[in-house]
């Protein structure tokens, strides 16, 4: 389990996270939502190491993880998945891939890349094609793809609907929803509050870096301030 408790973090002068406290559990989905400027991204980043905390804690199993080095995070089993999908796209899908694993044996990642291959089957086709030529889906698949390259226990996700057609916006959560039935945790920053809630487990809600409201997904639509705040006040009416 991911335990984030009490985190600071600072730009400067600036407090952008402010005590935020949370869990992450295997096989569940936690949605973090709340306005732009928030706090969410930089407390992913934090948790993956790229942010420097202020103060507080991250912890992955009783495992300190608090100001590790990204790659070290990365070894002890948390991945990012960024904002944008940051594919590389000149490579290969392939080479995208490998880069993703480049923490595991030869067979850990044989056996990983026919998991992910079985789980995002355009990856298997498009392979030997250069990322760059993939859709905005395909390129969310090869971002997830080379995330789980890492067997990750625990999955960060920034914005993984940005960009994306409403059609495709469904396909890519329901990817997620899967990759959490097979055990990994996912800590997921979503401005589709509507489509988040469809799949998640759990719900964060943050305003000025601070947590809001911490409740059960199916709960959260019916608490005020969470209508309000995410999903509009023509919510409030129906």
């Amino acid at each position: 389990m991911l335990e984030i408790s009490d985190l600071h973090v600072n730009y400067a002068h600036v407090e952008a996270v402010r005590g935020v406290s949370l869990s992450v559990h295997p096989g569940k989905i936690t949605l973090v939502l709340g306005p732009n400027g928030a706090g969410k991204s930089t407390t992913l980043k934090a948790v993956a190491g790229l942010e420097p905390p202020a103060s507080g804690t991250v912890t992955l199993d009783g495992t300190d993880l608090t100001g590790l080095a990204p790659h070290a995070i990365v070894r002890r089993g948390v991945a990012l998945v960024p904002e944008g999908r940051r594919v590389f796209g000149p490579l290969t899908v392939a080479e995208n891939l490998r880069l993703g694993g480049y923490t595991a044996s030869r067979t850990e990642f044989d056996e990983t890349l026919a998991r992910v291959y079985e789980m995002f089957p355009i990856l298997r086709e498009r392979s030997e094609g250069a990322a760059a030529l993939l859709s905005g889906g395909e390129q969310q698949m090869l971002a997830f793809g080379r995330a789980l390259m890492s067997q990750p226990k625990i999955m960060l996700m920034d914005e993984p609907s940005m960009g994306l057609a409403p059609v495709v916006v469904d396909t890519v959560l329901e990817r997620v929803r899967t990759m959490a039935d097979a055990g990994i945790g996912i800590l997921m920053v979503e401005q589709n509050a509507e489509a988040g809630l469809d799949v998640a487990d759990a719900v964060v809600a943050v305003t000025r870096g601070e947590v809001v409201y911490t409740g059960e997904a199916k709960e959260a639509r019916s608490h005020a301030s969470v209508l309000r705040a995410f999903l509009g006040e023509a919510a409030l009416a129906e």
